[in-house]
C-alpha cells in the first residue's frame, strides 16, 4: 500500500511554530492537535526560527528591480516608435 505525503502550506507552517515557539503547550500536545509528528514540529520550529531575520532585510533590491524595469518598458516604447517612423519614411521612399 503507497501512501501519499501530506504537503501544508506555509501559512500552516508557520501557524504550528508559533505555537510550539509560545511554548503554552508541549510538542506531545501540539502533536495531537494538529495531528502531526513531534520531529515535524520541531524541524519547522527550526526552520521558523533560522528564516525569520530574512523579515527585516532591506527591501531595496526590489524597488531597485522595478525601477530597472520602467527604465526598460520605456526604452521598449522608445525603440518601437523609432522603428515605426523607420517603416513609414522607408515606405514612402520606396524602399
Amino acid at each position: 500500500m503507497v501512501t501519499s505525503r501530506k504537503k501544508y502550506s506555509a501559512a500552516f507552517k508557520a501557524q504550528v511554530a508559533i505555537a510550539a515557539l509560545q511554548e503554552r503547550e508541549s510538542l506531545a500536545e501540539l502533536s495531537k492537535r494538529f495531528e502531526i509528528s513531534p520531529t515535524m514540529i520541531s524541524k519547522w520550529k527550526q526552520d521558523f526560527l533560522s528564516r525569520s531575520s530574512t523579515v527585516f532585510e532591506n527591501p531595496a533590491p526590489k524597488d531597485d528591480f522595478d525601477k530597472e524595469k520602467e527604465r526598460l518598458y520605456a526604452k521598449i516604447g522608445q525603440l518601437e516608435m523609432e522603428r515605426d517612423w523607420l517603416k513609414k519614411t522607408a515606405k514612402r521612399l520606396g524602399l
